[in-house]
C-alpha cells in the first residue's frame, strides 16, 4: 500500500533528490536568467533546471542551491558564465526549416555581388545554421565569393567553441544531399573516422562572436542585409520581444528581410515589421536610424 501511494502522491519538495532544491531557489534562477538573457522559465522548467544546474553544484563541491547561487551575480566571472550555458537550450541542425533558403538565395542574387553584404545569424548555436547560411552563399555566388560576410552569434560561450571548430559526427549530416556533404565538407579518416570538418572555403564567410540579444548595443557591422533570429523568440516573454526587435529594426536594410522561427509571430511588433509569409518578415515602414545599435563600417 505504501509503494501504491508513493506511486500517487506527489513527493514533498526537495525530496529523492541529491539536493534540496525548494521553489524559492527556482525563483531566484528565474530571476537571474531573465534579468540577464531575458528567458522567461515556465514553472514546468523546474526539473530541468535542477538537474542542468545540480552538475554545477557537484563540480563546486556544494551541498545546497542556496549557496550556490549566492556566487552568482552577474558578470562575476567564469561560474557566472557557466550557469548561463547550463540553462540556454540550443536545438539545430544543417539546413533546418529549409523552406528559408531558397528565399534567402533568391534575396542574395537581387542584391547581386557588386556591393557588400552583410547577414547575421544571431543564435549561431554550434554553427549548424550559418554554415548552412555559407553553403546558400556559395551555391548562390560561387567558391571565391568575396562581397558577402556572415556574422554568427550566440549567448553561450561553449557553443561558439563547437561552432569555430566546425567538426561534426556524421550522424549531425545525415540530412545533407550527397552533393553537398561532397562540397562542403572534408571526411575524417583514421583516428578522425566518423567525423566531418566544414572546409576552408566555407569557413572563411562566418566570424563568431558572443552577443547577449538584452545588451544596449550590438557590436554588429550596420546596416545589415539578412537577420536570422529562428527559434530564439520563444525563450522570451512579449515585452522582451519587442525591445529586442525594436533594436534589431533600425539595423536593417530598408529592403532586408528578418527570418523567424516556425513557432514564432511577430504580430505584437507590428508597427516594426510585417510579414511576408514563411515566418520571413521586412520592415514595416523604414525606421529613423538609431544609437542603441554599434556601426562598424
Amino acid at each position: 500500500m505504501q509503494g501504491d501511494l508513493g506511486r500517487i502522491l506527489p513527493l514533498r519538495e526537495g525530496a529523492a533528490r541529491e539536493f534540496v532544491f525548494s521553489t524559492a531557489d527556482f525563483e531566484r534562477v528565474r530571476k537571474l536568467i531573465h534579468q540577464y538573457a531575458g528567458i522567461s522559465l515556465s514553472p514546468v522548467k523546474k526539473d530541468m533546471v535542477y538537474s542542468r544546474l545540480a552538475r554545477r553544484l557537484r563540480a563546486l563541491g556544494k551541498t545546497n542551491f542556496s549557496e550556490y547561487l549566492d556566487l552568482l551575480t552577474p558578470g562575476s566571472g567564469d561560474e557566472w558564465e557557466k550557469f548561463v550555458n547550463s540553462l540556454t537550450t540550443n536545438l539545430t541542425s544543417f539546413f533546418r526549416e529549409p523552406h528559408h533558403f531558397p528565399i534567402l538565395a533568391e534575396h542574395l542574387r537581387k542584391l547581386g555581388s557588386q556591393r557588400p553584404i552583410r547577414i547575421w545569424c544571431s543564435a549561431a548555436s554550434t554553427g549548424e545554421e550559418p554554415y548552412s547560411i555559407a553553403m546558400t552563399v556559395i551555391e548562390t555566388f560561387g567558391t571565391e565569393v568575396n562581397n558577402v560576410s556572415i556574422l554568427a552569434t550566440d549567448l553561450d560561450t561553449n557553443v561558439l567553441v563547437t561552432a569555430r571548430k566546425g567538426v561534426y559526427g556524421m550522424e549531425r549530416l545525415e540530412r545533407l544531399s550527397p552533393e553537398r556533404l561532397r562540397r562542403f565538407f572534408l571526411r575524417g579518416t583514421g583516428s578522425q573516422e566518423g567525423f566531418a570538418a566544414v572546409r576552408p572555403e566555407v569557413k572563411r564567410l562566418v566570424e563568431f562572436r558572443q552577443i547577449n540579444l538584452l545588451d544596449n548595443s550590438y557590436a554588429v557591422p550596420t546596416p545589415v542585409d539578412v537577420m536570422f533570429c529562428r527559434n530564439v523568440m520563444i525563450y522570451f516573454d512579449k515585452p522582451t520581444q519587442y525591445k529586442i526587435l525594436s533594436r534589431f529594426a533600425p539595423m536593417l536594410q530598408p529592403d532586408g528581410l528578418l527570418f523567424a522561427g516556425h513557432s514564432e509571430s511577430f504580430l505584437h511588433a507590428a508597427n516594426l515589421f510585417r510579414s511576408q509569409g514563411k515566418t520571413v518578415y521586412v520592415l514595416a515602414t523604414q525606421p529613423e536610424k538609431d544609437a542603441s545599435a554599434t556601426r562598424l563600417r
